[in-house]
């Protein structure tokens, strides 16, 4: 009997001291405005408030686990916790800024002043256990910060069974302003950067394929195409943009896709190129289920020749799109946690996505040098295709003057030296238009490519204190203009347009600015050419 007594008593403790922690639950309900009366209560209507996980405040604020950012003065917090039994001896595990109390089903049973700068356990007083019930509780949480960093996270816990909090969860939603531009407010889908995106080399023949497409972000283990779509993006906007219509953050460990259906006329000897303007970061793309390519890179542009996988009528794109922004990539201002000079992440298309139609033999590129000196341009032609019995005849125009008419030749490249020569300088942004065209032998035009040059020398010089000083056209040139982060409060890092894009270049250069610094980003193609125009 002795023995058995001893083992039973074991057994109850070893039971006890194993008895499974309160689950931890970290999704809240916030607001950073004052609520109305009774908002503490449980039959409160808290619908319109934000979804958040705990904990709540700035990143950086000792000991804290940040799994919302919270910058504002004050916070209300209110969360749903399940108690199968009451806790033994009931505690708040909490870590908190300055003035916070603690309302449990609508009653207060705690009070805080001050800060603390790491978790601690405070067990219930005995005439407020009573709060809690068996079942569905209700937690709501005011809180106040004056200064520095602040944190603000509780959880109801057994003393004798305190749990290890977990890794937070990473909040999905960006941080959303009511900030929109006027050409955001203007902007639909039909709109959405219509502009051809590559001004200096331009063709009839192309497609603009921005508009709706389908989304869905799995897990990044998932190589198959979704079944099934969570939604609509525009494009060519982010994830995280407001302009997309998502705004969504992508995590390291997931996968964003898009999807979208596009017609196609198979001509007879004609390639089919699709193109896109700017990824963010590595992303492979399908046509018809095949895989037409990858590209790793979230800045520069890039085209696949989809020939093989496209279809006469209806065909299916998908993009599948990764992105772990801190880790190894290039990323520019972009942080997962925006804060200070560091600005919201953009994942997947952000730059125009298009097609076009050329021949088996086709200028798939121009090199385009200029010499203020002698007044020339230089254009070298990269011609992919069987070259063989082709010609090129090159163009100069100024204005509606034909300054050079090369004829066909067999030449890939052409150094011309233009009569009378206008210098670009950013007071006299002067262009000559280009046109190239490839020939038969019969003289049937194959392709046909319409660009632009200014001729102007960048270089640099001595000044007559040993000073380097930058010149233009020979001549010292002074840089004066802003340092320019491009980033957008409705589109990040997409312009809402070609024309908001161009407002901001014209208001610079007006403002007696002869120079934009960008600042650790690449603008789309459209930009560079309003500022050489």
């Amino acid at each position: 009997m002795r023995r058995i007594g001893i083992v039973s008593f074991l057994t109850v403790l070893l039971s006890a001291l194993a008895a499974p922690a309160q689950e931890i639950v970290d999704d809240w309900k916030y607001t950073v405005r004052r609520p109305g009366q009774g908002w503490q209560a449980v039959d409160f209507d808290a619908a319109a408030w934000k979804d958040g996980s705990g904990g709540f405040g700035t990143f950086g604020t000792p000991g804290a686990r940040i799994g919302t950012p919270w910058t504002t003065k004050n916070i209300w917090l209110r969360k749903t916790f399940e108690l199968k039994d009451i806790p033994a001896k009931p505690a708040l595990l909490i870590h908190h800024d300055e003035n916070a109390q603690v309302f449990i089903n609508g009653e207060q049973v705690a009070a805080f002043d001050g800060y603390i700068t790491e978790y601690k356990v405070v067990p219930l007083a005995e005439n407020k256990r009573d709060a809690l019930r068996k079942g569905a509780n209700l937690m709501a949480v005011p809180c106040r910060q004056t200064g520095g960093g602040q944190f603000i996270d509780v959880h109801l816990v057994d003393a004798q069974n305190v749990p290890e909090l977990p890794k937070p969860k990473r909040n999905t939603k960006p941080f959303e302003s009511e900030l929109i531009t006027k050409w955001g407010a203007e902007l639909t889908p039909e709109n959405a950067w219509t502009e051809y995106p590559r001004p200096q080399m331009q063709r009839e023949n192309w497609t603009n394929l921005n508009g709706q497409w389908d989304y869905a972000v799995t897990k990044l283990e998932q190589k198959e195409s979704p079944h099934e779509w969570s939604g609509k993006i525009l494009v060519p906007f982010c994830l995280e943009s407001q302009l997309g219509g998502v705004q969504r953050l992508l995590d390291a460990s997931e996968a964003l896709w898009y999807h979208r259906k596009f017609e196609c006329d198979k001509s007879a000897g004609k390639r089919q190129l699709l193109n896109f303007e700017a990824v963010d970061y590595r992303c492979e793309v399908f046509v018809n289920g095949k895989s037409v390519g990858r590209h790793t890179g979230g800045n520069t542009p890039f085209s696949f020749d989809i020939t093989e996988a496209v279809q006469d009528g209806t065909n299916e794109l998908v993009v599948r799109v990764e992105d772990a922004t801190e880790q190894w990539q290039l990323r520019g201002k972009q942080v997962l946690n925006a804060r200070g000079i560091w600005y919201t992440q953009v994942s997947g298309i952000w730059q125009t996505v298009w097609l076009e139609e050329v021949s088996r033999t086709y200028i798939e590129d121009l090199e385009i040098k200029t010499n203020a000196k002698h007044g020339s341009i230089e254009v070298d032609a990269n011609v992919v295709g069987n070259r063989a019995d082709t010609q090129l005849r090159l163009r100069i125009l100024d204005g509606n003057t034909v300054k050079y008419d090369s004829k066909a030749s067999n030449a890939d490249a052409f150094l011309v030296a233009i009569s009378d020569p206008k210098l670009w300088s950013p007071a006299s942004p002067h262009l000559y238009d280009l046109e190239l065209s490839l020939l038969t032998a019969r003289g049937e035009v194959i392709d046909h490519v319409r660009s632009y040059a200014g001729i102007r020398t960048v270089g640099k010089t001595l000044d007559a204190d040993g000073h380097l000083r930058f010149t233009l056209n020979g001549e010292i040139i002074f840089h004066w203009g802003p340092l320019d982060q491009g980033w957008w409060p409705d589109g990040l890092l997409t312009p809402p347009s070609d024309e908001a894009m161009l407002f901001d270049i014209e208001w610079l250069q007006q403002a007696g600015f002869n120079m934009i610094r960008k600042h650790i980003k690449v603008e789309p193609r459209r930009y560079y050419y309003h500022c050489d125009r």
